[in-house]
């Protein structure tokens, strides 16, 4: 839908995905599934580390709090998306639409930062193991979260609100299926060099940095793992490893494709599915990653069944 000359949108129109009127019951139903599954997993998560005392140690406190904010990104996004697959009215409110963006990038930064303090916790727990308790004390913790939180605010505030000042006078319509940045940037009829500007330097920041934190810590990890002279001690590191190098390796692949990538317009379906990858599923699969490679979730299950059954 074309806006006149000078006129503020007031919505905007999610177009979705390519035939998505002709398939709406499978991607409902699909979808449906996948976030029904995303709430049990997280929450099942959050409640499991809250009630078993073995699983009060650093890394389940960071665990704990990805589970929570994987829980927050994919709930801006995915409520609404199953809403227009079954609804006539494709709309979102203008108002609507800056929370969607706002809430999504403040998670899904504070989840880059953090995978990167995880990653410093496996480094100090393998490679000084003595100094552990006294480095990774409660309050250095908290400091991490607390930082991790506030470069998600500041991210999402400031690309946000550089965002919706702009004008929309070209279109209301959004070729997603929520109110991505650079999809809404596409529709203003406004200069966007400064967007794209701060959006570059926040996303190209926020990658670098926290990316260079993992490659660095499991470096270190690695050389520490190779002197190991017990093959156990060395398969035991590596486990406690695993689960958060996949999880990195899977969130960190699909974000740098989703931003780094540019592409023309036979491209923007991919870089959907890109979205739905990252935004949908690795919300699901966090849980699932965590519960079947790492073998203290395992014991802990076990215990809950156990009082359970």
């Amino acid at each position: 839908m074309e806006q006149n000359n000078g006129t503020q949108a007031t919505e905007f129109i999610l177009l979705g995905f390519a035939g998505q009127h002709k398939s709406w019951p499978i991607l409902f139903t699909a979808f449906l599934v996948i976030y029904v599954s995303t709430l049990v997993g997280n929450i099942g998560m959050i409640l499991l580390i809250k009630i078993d005392s073995c699983l009060h140690t650093p890394m389940y406190f960071f665990l704990q709090h990805l589970a929570f904010v994987d829980l927050c990104y994919t709930s801006a996004i995915t409520p609404k998306m199953l809403q227009n697959f079954v609804g006539m009215e494709k709309s979102i409110s203008f108002v609507g639409c800056m929370v969607q963006l706002l809430v999504y990038g403040t998670f899904a930064t504070s989840d880059c930062y953090i995978l990167a303090a995880m990653a410093v916790d496996r480094y100090v727990a393998i490679c000084n193991p003595l100094r552990y308790p006294i480095v990774m004390t409660q309050r250095v913790c908290t400091h991490l979260l607390a930082g991790s939180y506030f470069m998600g605010v500041l991210n999402a505030s400031v690309n946000t609100s550089l965002t919706f000042s702009l004008n929309f006078c070209k279109s209301n319509e959004i070729n997603h299926f929520f109110c991505d940045e650079p999809p809404i940037l596409a529709l203003s009829c406004s200069s966007i060099d400064l967007n794209i500007m701060f959006l570059t330097v926040f996303v190209g920041f926020n990658l670098t940095f926290t990316v260079l934190v993992v490659i660095f810590s499991y470096l270190y990890i690695l050389a520490a793992i190779l002197k190991m002279s017990s093959a156990a001690g060395r398969r035991k590191a590596f486990s406690t490893c695993a689960s958060h190098l996949t999880a990195v390796t899977i969130f960190y692949g699909t974000l740098s494709y989703m931003y780094l990538h540019h592409g023309t317009n036979e491209s923007q379906e991919q870089e959907k599915m890109a979205s739905v990858f990252y935004g949908i599923m690795i919300p699901m699969l966090n849980p699932l990653i965590y519960s079947l490679r790492n073998q203290d979730v395992k014991e802990a299950l076990k215990g809950i069944r156990k009082k359970c059954f």
